[in-house]
């Protein structure tokens, strides 16, 4: 959930690059939110449903590990290509663990060495929490990382897609992660994906990363894998290597989704329900991320490039210095250049960057254009854009229909949260307004979630039955006299 500052300075330590050579110009963006993938697509499990493991095609006869001097390189350049105040060093992957923690204690030290009077780092760093021990998270602690935990939900959830290379479950050793991140108190937020196997379960799983793994930060990723029809029967097996197939490369084509796909208006439902749990408890104790920056739109702030009018700020670094457009093109066609050969700055800021990032508003369908929510979502992500719109034009997004659901279901919610920002309270504040309104429509209305049931059976059960195992929670969370 890291937030980049629009904070810019005017004094002239950040306007001097430590690099004589390099000067910043005013057609280079202020800041922009890298992902580093020092191992690139290697991972240490086999998600199915993730395609990012094909990318190793990309590099067939490298070993994807960065090097010193690529991290150098790196680092260098991320910090004086900034303006702004605060930077993000974010390292993503594949799994970004396997690199061993040597390699990021020095990345901390180069850091050091090149960081200017008056920037702020941010540290995040995204794992599957597998391969976590004491010694790697004192590190986090020490110097003040964000550890975000990939997990979709309960373990009958969690395990059917996120597997081992054995299609065993990985839910218990990710659970003895999460326990040291705890232990060491690492803060952390929780990454799920949404997809076919959680998308009716929007509640559960949410209340199990609340309750269970007493998560205060989460966000919700939609899992979309496109294919065509000669890929899909292949793309349907998951994009592990098997058994006499080659591994396909994944790239952002076809029409077609595959079986693991979220339904794209099961996505917009699996959204209102966890916004009407959230709305009634947990405003200012829990923060979804999609639900911060939708309210952060509605005064014309886009937090977040999937529904920023524009995109273009939020590159991938692969292994060795490969710089690509996005972490979703990651693809031949969208590779920038490379960083020992030219600037990031350079790279980020080129025209070819800037019409991928224009594109975005430039090719929006007339129904996008037409739209009642089109401020608040901006047509999504360029990646999703592979459906035909009501008009039968070419373009539009496939989540569409959930999206549209989502912002038109929470706007009344969002609006009261904004009249009491302007009022100078808290946005918390909302949840007493919408007691009052149960409360005055009755147990036995419909429930506001639209889901057709009775509030009382629904989202006014403070306790409803879920059909996954009940964890006892000192099997997910160490009791205190276990510390």
């Amino acid at each position: 959930m890291d937030k980049m500052s629009d904070n810019i300075f005017t004094e002239n330590p950040m306007t001097q690059s430590v690099n004589p050579q390099f000067q910043i110009t005013a057609d280079n963006p202020p800041g922009f939110h890298l992902l580093s993938k020092p191992s690139g697509s290697t991972c240490n499990i086999d998600c199915t449903y993730c395609f990012f493991l094909s990318k190793e095609a990309l590099y067939p006869n490298e070993k994807s590990r960065m090097s010193e001097a690529t991290l150098e390189e790196y680092i260098r350049q991320l910090l004086e290509s900034h303006r702004i105040s605060e930077v993000t060093v974010a390292w993503q992957g594949g799994e970004p663990t396997l690199m061993k923690l040597d390699f990021f204690r020095l990345s901390v030290e180069i850091v050091e060495k090149y960081r200017r009077p008056g920037q702020v780092i941010n540290y995040t760093f995204q794992t599957n929490g597998i391969l976590l021990n004491d010694e790697w998270c004192e590190f986090f602690k020490k110097n003040n990382f964000l550890v975000g935990l990939s997990v979709d939900g309960p373990r009958e959830i969690h395990d059917t897609y996120r597997v081992d290379r054995g299609s065993q479950g990985t839910f218990d050793k990710v659970m003895k992660g999460l326990n040291l991140l705890q232990r060491h108190k690492v803060e952390y937020n929780i990454l799920c994906t949404v997809n076919a196997a959680n998308e009716n379960h929007g509640r559960t799983v949410y209340r199990f990363f609340r309750d269970e793994l007493k998560a205060k930060w989460i966000q919700f990723i939609p899992i979309v894998e496109r294919a065509t029809s000669e890929t899909i029967e292949i793309a349907n097996q998951g994009w592990s290597i098997q058994k006499d197939r080659k591994r396909l490369l994944y790239t952002q084509t076809g029409n077609l989704v595959t079986e693991r796909t979220v339904g794209a208006l099961q996505y917009g439902r699996f959204l209102v329900d966890i916004f009407e749990e959230w709305v009634r408890h947990d405003v200012g104790k829990v923060f979804v991320q999609l639900f911060d920056v939708t309210l952060e739109s509605y005064i014309g702030r886009h937090m977040l490039c999937i529904h920023a009018p524009t995109c273009g700020y939020g590159p991938a670094l692969e292994h060795n210095g490969d710089l690509y457009s996005c972490d979703h093109f990651v693809e031949p066609d969208y590779l920038l250049g490379n960083i020992h050969k030219t600037h990031m700055q350079d790279l980020v800021s080129s025209p070819e960057q800037r019409k991928f990032g224009r594109d975005k508003l430039d090719s929006l369908t007339a129904q996008c254009q037409k739209c009642e929510v089109r401020q608040l979502c901006n047509g999504g992500c360029p990646k999703d854009r592979f459906a035909l719109s009501k008009d039968g034009e070419q373009g539009q997004n496939y989540l569409c229909p959930g999206l549209e659901l989502f912002f038109t279901h929470t706007r009344s919610a969002m609006l009261e949260m904004l009249k009491l920002l302007e009022l100078h309270r808290a946005p918390a504040d909302v949840m007493a307004l919408i007691t009052a309104e149960d409360i005055k429509r009755g147990i036995y209305q419909p429930c506001p979630c639209g889901s057709g049931k009775k509030f009382r059976f629904c989202h006014g059960n403070k306790n409803p039955e879920s059909q996954f195992s009940k964890l006892n929670t000192g099997s997910v969370i160490e009791t205190n006299k276990d510390k």
